[in-house]
């Protein structure tokens, strides 16, 4: 059984999980550990299940950020993706077209991924309390 990555033939598959406000970023079963931590860079929190067969791993954009920031964040992290050469595909409703454009325009000046400002300072000023990141 795999999950949309593995059955969209992509490196990353950004999409809404039905029914919820969770954004997930799926990769293909035994993707490697540069793309994991890429994604763990670009902000993402990943999630790991062992099983008797292969480990699943599977992030998901914080789930004390709000809608448009979890779009935000989803969006932004595609041309770093694409740079790192990973192919992405992202649905509809969770892109960004201003997300996009600046996380392109900051790629010219910033050297390393990170996550977009406006989500980065949300990551740290208003995480629930009592919460922990992963």
């Amino acid at each position: 059984m795999g999950n949309r990555a593995d059955d969209e033939g992509t490196d990353v598959t950004i999409y809404r999980k039905a029914l919820t406000d969770t954004v997930h970023a799926d990769t293909p079963i035994g993707s490697s550990e540069k793309l994991l931590g890429l994604l763990d860079r670009l902000g993402f929190d990943r999630h790991t299940v062992v099983t008797a067969g292969p480990v699943i791993v599977w992030h998901e954009a914080p789930e004390h950020l709000d809608e448009a920031a979890k779009n935000r964040l989803a969006t932004h992290a595609v041309p770093w993706l694409h740079k790192a050469g990973y192919m992405v595909h992202i649905a509809d409703d969770v892109w960004d077209s201003a997300a996009y454009t600046e996380a392109a325009t900051a790629m010219r000046t910033q050297s390393s991924p990170a996550p977009p400002p406006s989500v980065a300072e949300l990551r740290t000023t208003n995480r629930p309390s009592g919460s922990h990141r992963r």
